[in-house]
């Protein structure tokens, strides 16, 4: 399995058969607004661009995998390019009507913790919370994916969560090879952190077995923590072994 960091939470799972995109954010820079603009400067969104040989990765795209519904995750050019493209779509059961009337090619609606046949293997809903405390309900759904694949590394792909229980279950039950998990800390204006705080990330690095991906980093403007940050606070536990923490455009092969 080669997994490509393209952006945010945007990226390829390549495998010997597939090439599946995460979540395509991919428009322009600017393109997005502002999603706090008095608790962190009011830049419009992404913050940066594209990689460079993005389409060259989109032109392998054969499936789609989509954990909700927000702009950094799928945007109007993503939209547009799964309408254009008519991609086979993965996505919640509580997403697919909404993405078939955008026009989206909805294939497979996912319940929460069911197991469905996948590319010759199988693909499960995990329950992710965006957010402490009240603002998760604003939020809305969300959902994770855990995706055995024939003669390739198991991958819990997180998407916009803190961590509770049932994430920590998937990390002790299942032990996931690869684990994507989102480390931008990012708040809105008001309200509780939306995603892990660095105390959390930390947290699911030390009960992970396997390795984690670190994304969300310096693409949006809620997202404060940089790379540079992380990979600190990482390395004074003694946990900067066990995560790969891509630049946007870097890929990397897991057996």
């Amino acid at each position: 399995m080669i997994y490509h960091h393209i952006r945010n939470a945007t990226a390829g799972i390549e495998t010997s058969t597939d090439f599946i995109l995460v979540d395509p954010m991919l428009g322009d820079v600017a393109s997005i607004e502002a999603f706090t603009k008095e608790r962190f400067p009011p830049k419009r969104n992404p913050l940066v661009p594209l990689p460079m040989h993005t389409d060259v990765l989109l032109s392998k795209v054969t499936q789609v995998l989509i954990t909700h519904q927000h702009a950094d995750h799928l945007d109007g050019a993503g939209i547009q390019f799964l309408k254009d493209k008519q991609i086979a779509v993965t996505c919640s059961v509580l997403d697919a009507e909404d993405l078939r009337e955008k026009g989206l090619n909805v294939v497979q609606a996912l319940e929460y913790e069911k197991a469905q046949e996948f590319l010759g293997g199988t693909i499960e809903g995990i329950p992710a919370q965006h957010g402490y405390g009240e603002v998760a309900k604003l939020m809305g759904n969300v959902m994770g994916f855990y995706i055995q694949l024939p003669d390739e590394p198991s991958l819990y792909l997180a998407s916009d969560t803190i961590l509770t229980d049932k994430v920590i279950k998937v990390l002790v039950d299942k032990q996931p090879v690869l684990s994507v998990i989102p480390c931008g800390s990012a708040q809105l204006d008001q309200y509780e952190p939306i995603l892990m705080t660095l105390k959390d990330i930390a947290r699911f690095v030390n009960l992970n077995f396997g390795v984690s991906i670190c994304n969300h980093l310096e693409a949006l403007n809620h997202c404060p923590t940089t790379r540079a940050e992380l990979n600190s606070i990482l390395d004074s536990q003694k946990l900067s072994h066990k995560i790969w923490m891509p630049k946007d455009g870097e890929s990397k092969a897991f057996t």
